[in-house]
């Protein structure tokens, strides 16, 4: 018999009714948050508060108590099923732990692997704990203003027994994605912890909390917010202060980033790269930055652990086999192993299997001889030779044919090739790393894939996980990107949309890493300089789109443009917005063409062949499209 699941909120009405009949009133003091649990009036946004995409400047004023969600409406998401064990926070599963068990937890890993290991292991926990709770709000109330949904963060915070948080201000520009808050925390848990295990010390110690926060504004803002503790109880002052900034406006952010990565070669270079290279700089940059590739970026649970496991296997010359869909960064894994391992001064070659005719596979594998077939000018080393000293990586290993499956295993087991035309083994010290799309141990089932060759392969396997199940790592990855394509095209693109950001968290991504970073590119091309990325600056080539989070905002005397903030109400054409009355308002992607069009017409002054230009299409396009939608040139 299925258990009852019981609202806390439920409980908290019936536990206070009686003071809610006599009238009692919440606490509305500046920056103080109601730790009850009875239900508070709905509030709405003012006509003076400023608009969500807007930006907003918060301050005991500007914040009501009331705006949602409000802390009966995150209480409403608690349930309670005790005859089965279990506690959810809306589909997220809790637990009720004693706050003693987590500080015998904190003791044991700061005497075990040392206080700077554990302060990061606890800081990224409570990283992945703040952008958790943020997808949460954003998911249960996605129409909330940034204020609210901001504010959100500090009464789940409250409401978990972690902290009460007291604002002292915050403000938010969307427009420039630049953020600022400042907070002060009572009754901080992890203080009460730290202090009876080691007394008053000389530093903060609200590590998970602090973790939380960045993970949180992180998470909900869709670029790097990072947290900062100036003062602490654990360090002898009345109350614990944080300071949160967005990462390019902090002047020394290094030592916070190193605690959100897991590994030493972990680290986002959003706040080195941001700015414009001035153009005499840009063939220095390029030489310095091949790629955004060059650096690992994320702080996700599955992301650390994939991590922690290459920096295992990096001191050995084990093989290693990575695993994951297409676009998921095994190439940068494999690079990123061999820059770590002893062997990083030797050469690192690489080999797309599925890009090299079957004909040629040998030869590029292995070399080949002086007029071993025609055509054969000259002796030529194969990949295993120039890769001699360091490391071979085998990218699309699964696309090999059997025979050439067979010759790859020999030379693992031997490690000795035979040139083309060669009569002479050729002794090598490879290191072969292989990456895969496919499920090896089904098609080896199938007869696709040599047994053999698999178990060879398959001595130390990482599986790297696909974005849409490590989403705590997108406003990293956006901020990183954003920041690398602002450098590499020379442009100054502010941030992103809120509806943007929405839209991104939103997103399956089926080609992943590779995906998001040309969805990035696409819109720093396509918005102009000190603007912010909107949703049909992304999404414009066709990508499906839930459609509960792609509508179409309008906006009075100007354009309609694709957001996330609710349904689109019928509009009505006049000659303010540029649509003759006769022209199709088709659907969201039409709409998402017309704008596109309309913005690059306005920008490039009416110039047809400049904005065809602009667009990457012809001029005769460009001119049949503003005829179509009857945009006056």
């Amino acid at each position: 018999m299925p258990k009852q699941r019981i609202s806390l909120a439920d409980l908290a009405r019936l536990a206070n009714a009686s003071h809610a009949a006599s009238g009692l009133a919440h606490e509305r003091s500046a920056g103080t948050f109601p730790s009850e649990l009875e239900p508070q009036p709905a509030g709405r946004r003012s006509s003076s508060e400023p608009h969500p995409l807007a930006g907003f400047d918060a301050n005991a004023n500007a914040i009501s108590q009331a705006a949602h969600p409000t802390v009966a409406d995150l209480s409403e998401c608690l349930f309670f099923s005790p005859g089965d064990g279990r506690i959810w926070l809306q589909d997220q599963r809790m637990v009720l732990l004693h706050s003693e068990s987590l500080g015998s937890l904190r003791r044991e890993l700061i005497d075990s692997i040392g206080l700077d290991k554990a302060r990061g292991l606890l800081t990224r926990a409570g990283y992945v704990s703040g952008a958790r709770d943020a997808q949460l709000v954003r998911k249960q109330w996605p129409e909330a203003d940034p204020t609210a949904a901001a504010m959100a963060g500090t009464r789940l915070h409250a409401l978990e027994g972690v902290v009460k948080v007291e604002l002292v201000h915050a403000s938010y520009d969307a427009t420039a994605s630049a953020y600022e808050g400042e907070f002060l925390w009572h009754n901080s848990s992890e203080d009460d912890e730290h202090i009876a295990a080691y007394g008053v010390g000389g530093s903060p110690a609200c590590w998970m909390q602090v973790g939380y926060a960045t993970g949180y504004v992180s998470t909900l803002f869709g670029h790097l917010v990072v947290f900062r503790e100036v003062s602490c109880r654990s360090s002898g002052d009345a109350h614990c202060r944080v300071i949160g900034k967005s990462v390019d406006l902090w002047d020394d952010v290094q030592q916070d980033l190193r605690y959100l990565n897991a590994q030493a070669f972990v680290g986002s270079t959003a706040a080195a790269e941001n700015g414009v290279v001035p153009v005499a700089d840009l063939e220095a940059y390029a030489a310095a930055n091949p790629g955004p590739d060059q650096t690992m970026v994320g702080a996700s649970s599955a992301f650390n652990a994939a991590c922690h496991m290459l920096q295992r296997v990096a001191p050995t010359t084990a093989t290693v086999l990575f695993t994951g869909e297409s676009g998921v960064g095994k190439e940068m894994f494999a690079s990123t192993l061999h820059r770590i391992s002893p062997r990083a001064a030797q050469p690192f070659v690489a080999i797309n299997c599925a890009a090299i005719p079957e004909t040629l596979m040998e030869s590029e594998l292995f070399g080949v001889e002086r007029g071993a077939y025609t055509g054969a000018g000259t002796s030529r080393a194969g990949r295993f030779e120039r890769a001699h000293g360091g490391t071979l990586f085998l990218d699309e290993v699964g696309t090999l044919s059997f025979v050439a499956q067979g010759k790859l295993l020999r030379a693992l087991q031997e490690g000795e090739v035979e040139r083309v035309g060669g009569s002479k083994t050729i002794a090598v010290d490879v290191r072969v790393i292989a990456a895969t799309n496919v499920d090896l141990r089904q098609a080896v089932r199938e007869g696709r894939f040599r047994e053999d060759l698999f178990f060879r392969l398959n001595v130390f396997p990482i599986h790297l996980p696909p974005l849409r199940d490590r989403r705590d790592d997108v406003p990293l990855l956006m901020g990183h990107f954003l920041a690398h394509y602002n450098k590499r095209h020379r442009r100054s693109v502010a941030g992103f949309s809120q509806a943007a950001v929405k839209a991104m968290y939103n997103y399956a991504f089926p080609g992943n890493i590779r995906e998001l970073q040309n969805l990035v590119e696409r819109g720093v091309i396509l918005v102009g300089d000190g603007e912010a990325i909107e949703v049909h600056h992304l999404f414009s080539s066709g990508e499906s789109l839930a459609q509960d989070v792609l509508s179409l905002a309008w906006r009075d005397g100007g354009p309609a443009t694709l957001s996330l903030l609710g349904a689109r109400p019928a509009p009505a054409p006049d000659a303010a917005s540029g649509t003759a009355p006769g022209a199709s308002q088709g659907g969201p992607l039409e709409q998402a063409e017309l704008a596109l069009l309309r913005q690059a017409i306005r920008r490039c002054g009416g110039n047809l062949s400049a904005a065809a230009r602009e667009l990457g299409v012809s001029r005769a396009t460009v001119a049949y499209r503003a005829k179509k939608f009857g945009l006056a040139v």
